[in-house]
């Protein structure tokens, strides 16, 4: 019982700390929006498509709130810079992915983590673009299995 316990409260210190962070290397990695998941948005039809970039799958969890924001986004756009460089490509593309986690944080908080990231990978150089915010995503992804193209990391 008390194992148990300790063991609770490590993982729930753990996982308040540490946003996650999936990042895949694509030869070629597209979408089309599919489902609108959010009523407020404006509509989007458009399929999207890149080559040669790292899609950074990111589940931004209601815990990532109690830290600052500026500190996440830093953490993260750090990351996917390192990421970048040794998957040598300069195009990364931000992909809200709340379905690796039960826990969600508020729209309001993922849209400006993602659109502050966003300007400072712009600033650093890199091409950088969102995924449709607010819709289930039809994707095609075409990732190459070498050690660095799929990478998973709690920041």
């Amino acid at each position: 019982m008390i194992f148990d316990q300790l063991f609770e409260l490590n993982w729930k210190t753990i996982k308040s700390f540490n946003m996650k962070v999936l990042v895949i290397y694509c030869k070629s990695f597209s979408y089309h929006p599919a489902t609108k998941t959010l009523p407020n948005i404006e509509n989007v039809t458009d399929v999207k498509a890149f080559s040669d970039c790292i899609a950074a799958f990111i589940p931004v969890e209601a815990e990532d709130e109690e830290k600052e924001l500026s500190g996440r986004e830093k953490k993260l756009v750090n990351h996917l810079k390192w990421t970048a460089r040794k998957n040598n490509t300069n195009t990364i593309i931000l992909h809200s992915f709340a379905h690796l986690s039960d826990s969600k944080a508020s729209i309001e908080y993922t849209k400006s983590l993602f659109d502050l990231a966003q300007l400072r990978l712009i600033n650093g150089g890199y091409k950088t673009e969102q995924t449709s915010f607010g819709y289930f995503l039809d994707l095609n992804i075409e990732a190459p299995g070498f050690s660095l193209a799929r990478i998973w990391a709690s920041l």
